[in-house]
């Protein structure tokens, strides 16, 4: 049973990348899995059920990509570090990724709310990784504006740590560079 609840979970997240949350049918999801559409209800409640636990998979992936950075490390090393794993769950995790960052909106009630204090948690550790001498909320914006819409151009196998560090040397020497005018 836990089995092909996984399946359907990872089957949920692929369609709703594919074809969002309202692009997708309880009728999709069972002709993907290859079962009466009635059987998926022995395995989920319901499309927002599914949509919740996209979403949670999502939030677990991220965070635990933040997690790996060690604290020690220099603030812009923590940055570059902390990029490059945010865009290797995107490259590895693309289907939950694109959940994450595009399909959200549609939760309803109470599960909104929770997922909206996760990810408010997520932006906060991404400030907390600039509030070293740079304009916290304003970088973190632009980091994850960036890197949460990779899922639209991010092609399978590439080296996602070449790109993170391309990026981190962008903002780094761009906020470098505003610091030193003022």
């Amino acid at each position: 049973m836990a089995t092909r609840r996984e399946e359907l979970t990872r089957t949920a997240a692929r369609l709703f990348a594919e074809r969002g949350f309202h692009g997708t049918s309880m009728g999709d999801l069972a002709d993907a899995m290859g079962v009466q559409k009635g059987s998926l209800y022995s395995l989920t409640g319901s499309k927002q059920e599914l949509l919740q636990e996209a979403l949670r998979r999502g939030a677990i992936a991220f965070h635990g990509a933040l997690d790996g950075v060690p604290e020690e490390a220099a603030a812009v090393e923590r940055i570059r570090l902390a990029l490059r794993a945010h865009l290797r769950v995107v490259a590895e995790q693309l289907d939950v990724a694109t959940v994450f960052t595009r399909e959200w909106r549609y939760l309803e009630g109470n599960a909104r709310e929770a997922f909206l204090a996760e990810r408010r948690r997520y932006e906060e550790r991404w400030r907390s990784l600039f509030r070293e001498g740079v304009d916290a909320a304003a970088a973190a914006l632009l980091v994850l504006s960036a890197a949460n819409w990779a899922y639209t151009w991010l092609s399978p196998g590439r080296d996602t740590d070449e790109l993170a560090d391309r990026f981190t040397a962008i903002l780094v020497d761009g906020v470098r560079g505003y610091a030193t005018r003022s």
